[in-house]
């Protein structure tokens, strides 16, 4: 890849940039990572072994693609963009290893993306769909083994927060049911050409060997989750009565209390309560 640009380097960012005549879309999220150090922190946190098959999400330019080939077998990335894509098509020619899809990976089918158990997904994801992403992989046959991802600060936060603090909710119980969850570096703005508007995290999470609270119907579980957090300020007797007429036998079974909240209850506890309800309750909660 000698031949291509520093694309490390702020200057040689915006000349590529200008040489293209591409203007970065807020809309899209393209903050192009411009700092070598931050790059080598999200690589040596992903482990990657030369027989690893990697996913990556929103490319860009292609700083990232490159060193995931370098390292791992094969890289499948998805660009949304109409006008990166066929850059990244051009500037990968010669790489059989590198398998392109132009599409949004939202309408992707995500199943295909990862075939097989221990698929690792590496990117500097755009922050509109990171939450969505995350939470759609933990309901795939074959979820990530692996995923490190540069993300809002925000959302990582909430990735990793503990029960009865401000950012724990929907997000932090689906993910951590499925991964151990860890902020590796927070990086700052200035780390990306053009700087966001808000700080970012690289964040990793490394799958379980069997869900927190044991298997659930995620998609019951998550409605009985936005149910529950949408009268986060309720106890859960009362949050729980629109769904089931007396609720006390139900917690009493996955063992919650019921003046607790739904703030206070551990990732583990989520799926307890779940089999503990008719099956009804939380069809449309």
């Amino acid at each position: 890849m000698a031949e291509h640009p520093n694309l490390t380097r702020p200057s040689e960012v915006r000349a590529l940039l200008t040489q293209l005549d591409f203007h970065p879309s807020r809309v899209l999220g393209q903050n192009f990572l411009i700092d070598r150090n931050i790059l080598n922190i999200l690589l040596d946190a992903a482990e990657l072994r030369p027989d690893d098959a990697v996913v990556e999400v929103g490319p860009g330019l292609g700083v990232l693609t490159a060193a995931l080939l370098e390292r791992a077998a094969a890289v499948t990335a998805v660009e949304k963009d109409n006008r990166l894509a066929p850059y990244l098509r051009a500037r990968f020619a010669n790489e059989p290893r590198l398998t392109l899809i132009h599409s949004d990976v939202l309408d992707c089918d995500l199943p295909a993306l990862f075939p097989r158990p221990g698929g690792k997904l590496v990117a500097n994801l755009p922050y509109a769909i990171a939450a969505r992403l995350l939470v759609e992989l933990t309901a795939l046959p074959h979820p990530p083994a692996t995923i490190v991802v540069t993300i809002q600060r925000e959302v990582a936060d909430r990735l990793a927060a503990a029960p009865a603090t401000d950012d724990y909710g929907l997000l932090s119980i689906l993910m951590q049911r499925h991964y151990a969850v860890a902020t590796v570096k927070h990086v700052a703005p200035s780390c990306f050409w053009p700087p966001p508007e808000v700080h970012s995290s690289i964040a990793k999470l490394v799958r379980r060997p069997a869900p927190l609270g044991g298997p659930a119907d995620e998609l019951a579980l998550r409605e009985l989750l936005r149910h529950a957090f949408s009268r986060r300020r309720k106890t859960m007797a009362r949050s729980l009565r629109d769904l089931v007429a007396d609720p006390l036998p139900a917690l009493a079974q996955a063992g919650i209390a019921p003046t607790a909240r739904a703030e206070e209850l551990a990732p583990e506890a989520w799926p307890a309560l779940l089999r503990a309800l008719p099956p009804a309750a939380t069809r449309g909660a």
